[in-house]
């Protein structure tokens, strides 16, 4: 199993190459049977203007996360994916350290996933709570 989170982990994390993700610094951590996560530094290059994280920030970190993890689990050699809803509720600041998104699907039907994103701090206090709708295609 653990040679298989390896790779898994090695793939979403390269294909973060010249992107958004890679400009966010965000990096895939973990992944298991039903979740991925990710973690992104938090520091001036994603705070708002008086110093703390960017809410736009946290949601591009959901966003990612949510739409890789869909990828994972919905065979993304047969689909692709594109996120088309996100919503968030963003409850508590943070200034320095790393937020960590956790995903994890709540409803998996054959063109469109529902996902909870939960985006934490080091000590898993919750910074904010996203709600990520993904639609999947086949491939042509």
């Amino acid at each position: 199993m653990e040679d298989y989170k390896e790779k898994i982990l090695k793939v979403c994390n390269a294909s973060s190459k010249d992107t958004l993700m890679e400009t966010l610094e965000i990096e895939y951590v973990d992944v298991g049977e039903d979740f991925l996560i990710a973690k992104m530094p938090v520091n001036s290059r994603v705070f708002q203007p008086d110093g703390v994280l960017h809410g736009g920030a946290t949601v591009a970190l959901a966003e990612s996360v949510g739409s890789t993890a869909s990828y994972i689990f919905l065979d993304g050699q047969k689909v692709f994916v594109r996120g088309i809803e996100i919503a968030a509720n963003h409850v508590k600041s943070i200034r320095e350290g790393f937020v960590f998104a956790k995903a994890v699907m709540l409803h998996k039907g054959r063109t469109t996933q529902l996902w909870e994103i939960k985006v934490t701090d080091k000590d898993e206090n919750l910074i904010s709570l996203c709600k990520l709708t993904t639609i999947s295609l086949p491939r042509k």
